[in-house]
């Protein structure tokens, strides 16, 4: 009777356990669900025009430079090219907001970032209303709705408060949790790239990243052109990769909006 009782036991600490491995899982050990970020989904299911990041786990983020800007110091309506890996531009986005946001409210401005892909057809919008960004207001910090398609919440960015390093919550549309964004107690990389490390929930697992790329003492004095890469795992939900686009938008107008940074 005890034998039976015993192979009753065996076989529920094992009915999940992963096959070939050696090691018996832990028990009291807690498990990092990675279920609301991995893309679920089959290809026919996903919003429409998104079916392309589902095949990426690299996105690269281009700034247009601005002839006025760089001449006059004007700030004017950002312009971003999204590309793949080779270098393909995947999708375009614009900047809409009104020149006295821009002028005053330069870091903070609230805006809306309008993506199209390459047939026109508007496929993520970025939302930002305009509220504070520093630590002296934990209470009203920065947030940012993700859409896609235009209409449909995909997800939010959420900063957190924190004294020393940025930190950001990524949601899903139903405002759960689902990964982390930490970046370094210093954002102005001296003639090197800066990264945003993307951590699962607990904070100790990387799964990815955002990097500010430096790109000459040039461009960053002189204009506030900016190159991103995102770095996210492949199998990442294709409305979690939409949302850290506009995380990368929130990151650059945060951190890398004066001209002077990066350097």
């Amino acid at each position: 009777m005890a034998s039976q009782e015993s192979q009753g036991q065996t076989k529920l600490i094992f009915k999940d356990y992963l096959p070939g491995s050696s090691d018996i899982p832990q028990q009291n050990t807690p498990v990092e669900p990675t279920s609301l970020w991995k893309q679920t989904s089959h290809t026919h299911n996903l919003p429409p025009g998104l079916e392309y990041l589902n095949q990426l786990d690299r996105i690269i983020i281009h700034q247009q430079v601005e002839l006025l800007e760089a001449i006059l110091g004007t700030e004017t309506s950002s312009k971003y090219e999204i590309k793949n890996p080779l270098g393909q531009r995947v999708y375009f986005a614009v900047e809409e907001n009104g020149c006295f946001d821009r002028k005053l409210c330069s870091p903070i401005r609230a805006f809306t970032i309008r993506i199209a892909d390459n047939a026109g057809r508007e496929v993520i919008r970025v939302i930002r209303p305009l509220r504070c960004n520093s630590c002296c207001f934990p209470c009203f910090l920065q947030q940012l709705e993700v859409q896609s398609p235009p209409g449909t919440v995909a997800g939010y960015v959420v900063q957190n408060w924190d004294p020393f390093l940025p930190k950001f919550t990524i949601q899903n549309e139903s405002k759960e949790d689902v990964l982390k964004i930490i970046g370094p107690y210093a954002t102005c990389g001296c003639f090197e790239d800066v990264d945003f490390e993307v951590k699962a929930l607990n904070e100790m697992t990387t799964i990815g990243k955002i990097s500010k790329y430096w790109s000459g003492f040039v461009n960053n004095v002189f204009t506030n052109t900016a190159n991103f890469g995102i770095q996210v795992p492949v199998d990442l939900d294709v409305r979690i990769k939409a949302v850290m686009i506009g995380a990368c938008f929130l990151i650059d107008l945060m951190f890398f909006e004066n001209s002077l940074d990066g350097l």
